[in-house]
């Protein structure tokens, strides 16, 4: 007899039986897009359908999927509905820059997260998370209830900060979560006004009040580019070689300009860590909900720590706590949404011998929240099991069925990074604390930049 408990099934948005209006569109954008969604998403490998008379191309289909955004990857561009999102955020940073603008950064930044220099930083995540591990000290004994999603926030900006910017960013840790949820609220949502391509000066009234957060988030960036080229004229000698210092060093008509440094600078403080920390509390979640793999999970924390192994070493040494991520991202994927365009036509032929045309200037949809809970690719799509990313079952995927991190050139450049801060944050934090469910721990996945979870994580820790 099969005893193995059954696997949780986290909230999520139950596929819509029939298409919606125009009206309904409008509506649950406003609301939530995650909920737009009907069965062909989650059961055919393509759509070929219409939003406002504009032609959109849905891709499931890994091989597709390649297709579009590696073998063919200079064909397509970012769409226009993504940039009218991004751009009034972010401007010519790495995730919206296009063309020249956008291989000058890539190329400036690579050196920082090669996977090799990625894992130096190992050791300043370790002792950062320890320290905001103390922070619960109190709560935990007294089986406190803390908002798990504000507090990953804090903890990936802290280790953000130390790593790439050597704890020299000009703002406060306390109350940055509420900034950076002002943030997503005010900017980060589609507009009806964006899904009707209508000019970057159009008003947008979901972001009435964004250009008083932007200005916040703007002053931030340059004064911490102003501290640090004083430090740099000053006294060198002294100066980090760090991520700030590299960008600030490659400023000049052969490099990069003034305004891609702020751009890209403000990239990574509103939104660099905002992804990791959004994984870091939809893990917790869900393993909340699942003693057995709370069970696998605390014994190899504690014995991998018990062992003294160095922290560069956790990500291999601990595949059940990398799994749990990995899993939490596959349901709540950080960046639900890849948008494309085709620049030129093109086609592609599937297995099956069929042919799909793909018009100059149509519109490309990859939905990793779709393609992530998909019938065809995964078995029980809405059930929490990590098992699926450990080393024995993990040739089994195809390499584009699970894309959290998106893929091809513009495949983002922190994915080492991020893997190696979660296992090492869920590593020292489940070996001191356990967090469990309160009855006000009733979360709702919504898109906004990233998966959200509307209400907050509020999770009882207690001491282990």
């Amino acid at each position: 007899m099969d005893m193995r408990p059954e696997p949780f099934e986290p909230p999520a948005p139950v596929p819509r039986s029939l298409p919606p209006s125009r009206l309904e569109i409008i509506r649950t954008v406003l609301r939530n897009p995650l909920e737009l969604w009907g069965e062909p998403s989650y059961t055919l490998p393509w759509i070929d359908t219409k939003f406002f008379n504009q032609r959109t191309l849905i891709i499931n289909d890994p091989d597709f999927i390649r297709h579009v955004l590696v073998d063919n990857a200079s064909n397509y561009e970012m769409s226009e509905v993504r940039r009218l999102i991004l751009r009034p955020i972010l401007r010519d940073g790495l995730l919206t820059a296009e063309g020249e603008v956008w291989k000058r950064s890539r190329k400036a930044m690579a050196p920082v997260f090669t996977p090799r220099h990625a894992k130096g930083f190992a050791k300043q995540m370790l002792a950062k998370t320890e320290d905001y591990a103390g922070r619960y000290d109190k709560a935990a004994s007294a089986g406190a209830v803390v908002n798990i999603a504000n507090d990953m926030t804090e903890l990936t900006f802290e280790i953000l900060s130390e790593t790439l910017f050597s704890g020299q960013i000009a703002v406060e840790t306390e109350g940055f979560a509420e900034s950076v949820e002002r943030l997503m609220h005010r900017m980060g949502r589609v507009d009806p006004m964006d899904l009707l391509l209508a000019p970057s000066w159009v008003p947008r009234l979901t972001r009435i009040g964004g250009a008083r957060v932007m200005a916040e988030f703007r002053g931030v960036v340059e004064k911490t580019m102003d501290e640090r080229r004083q430090r740099l004229q000053q006294e060198p000698e002294t100066v980090p070689a760090d991520f700030l210092t590299l960008l600030l060093q490659l400023e000049g008509p052969n490099g990069l300009s003034t305004d891609e440094i702020s751009d890209n600078i403000l990239t990574f403080i509103g939104a660099g860590h905002e992804t990791t920390a959004r994984a870091l509390g939809w893990t917790l979640y869900c393993v909340a909900n699942s003693p057995a793999v709370r069970v696998a999970m605390e014994a190899e924390i504690d014995a991998v720590v018990a062992s003294g192994a160095e922290p560069v070493d956790w990500l291999d040494l601990m595949p059940h706590v990398r799994a749990a991520f990995e899993e939490a991202m596959r349901l709540y994927p950080p960046a639900p949404s890849i948008n494309r365009a085709a620049i030129e036509a093109d086609s592609w032929t599937s297995s099956s011998g069929q042919r799909v045309d793909i018009p100059k200037g149509i519109s490309i949809l990859i939905m990793p929240w779709t393609l992530h809970r998909h019938a065809l690719y995964w078995d029980r799509p809405r059930a929490f099991m990590p098992e699926r990313f450990l080393p024995e079952n993990r040739q089994t995927l195809h390499r584009f069925q699970y894309l959290p991190f998106g893929a091809g050139p513009r495949i983002c450049i922190g994915a080492t990074f991020a893997l190696q801060e979660a296992v090492i944050a869920l590593g020292v934090l489940m070996k001191r604390f356990r967090f469990d469910m309160t009855p006000e721990t009733k979360p709702w996945p919504v898109q906004r930049l990233t998966t959200q979870p509307r209400g907050g994580l509020p999770l009882k820790v207690s001491a282990r």
